[in-house]
């Protein structure tokens, strides 16, 4: 399910990076401003991932789709190690057959040098700032799924809040590090593409950053326990 989860979101990736980079598109020729076409995209993501959190089978695994999310959850002693070791396979693997699928889907389009795989890329203000938002932008993430998931009336919207929060990233932090806040979403374009530039970056700082925002969170709420930690949550009784 989580392979799954992860290779849908890459395939929106790719259609989404196609219409909206690829120099024929008519999207691309319409929307001039780059900025307007990165917020757009935003939108797009954070829909696809809403849309894949409250799906059957984002609601059973949790929806991580993020080894990041997967090793924070399992730090805080939410998932036992073997589950979170299927969970990071799942990922990558799923995330790698997901782009095939939109290499299937677009065609050459998606190699074109203005979508390049739809690859996360430090931008032109280089690779330690692309290292800065990786981290601040998983810190900011989780720590907010954090409290949202576990406030009783909050919880119901946990999925909502995490498709706005993908939408606002991608259209504020991506000119420096291209969003990626994944690990297997940034091998999955690598792979195929043969794009490495930075992959240290995206393999670290997201971990770490979620990491951190775990430990904020636990000393935050004075130890006490956490109640849950999927992203779609059921509505609770008030």
């Amino acid at each position: 399910m989580e392979g799954a989860l992860l290779g849908l979101f890459m395939i929106s990736a790719g259609v989404v990076g196609v219409l909206l980079e690829h120099p024929d598109s008519t999207f691309r020729k319409v929307l001039a401003s780059p900025d307007l076409r990165r917020a757009l995209g935003g939108v797009a993501m954070g829909l696809t991932a809403i849309a894949l959190i409250h799906s059957p089978w984002g609601k059973q695994s949790g929806a991580h789709f993020n080894p990041a999310v997967t090793i924070n959850f399992w730090r805080l002693g939410k998932m036992r190690g073997a589950d979170a070791a299927g969970y990071l396979v799942g990922q990558f693997t799923g995330g790698v057959l997901g782009i095939v699928g939109a290499r299937w889907l677009m065609g050459t389009a998606l190699a074109d040098p203005a979508v390049n795989w739809v690859a996360t890329v430090p931008g032109a203000t280089g690779f330690a700032a692309a290292a800065i938002g990786e981290f601040t932008i998983a810190f900011l993430h989780i720590l907010a799924i954090l409290f949202i998931s576990n406030h009783p009336r909050m919880a119901p919207y946990t999925g909502w809040f995490a498709g706005l929060l993908v939408a606002t990233w991608i259209t504020f932090e991506g000119p420096f590090s291209g969003m990626s806040m994944n690990p297997a979403r940034t091998f999955a374009s690598a792979l195929p593409g043969n794009i490495w530039t930075g992959w240290w970056i995206y393999f670290t700082a997201p971990v770490l950053g979620m990491l951190t925002a775990g430990f904020v969170f636990g000393a935050l709420r004075a130890q006490r326990p956490v109640s849950s930690l999927a992203l779609w949550q059921p509505p609770r009784a008030r």
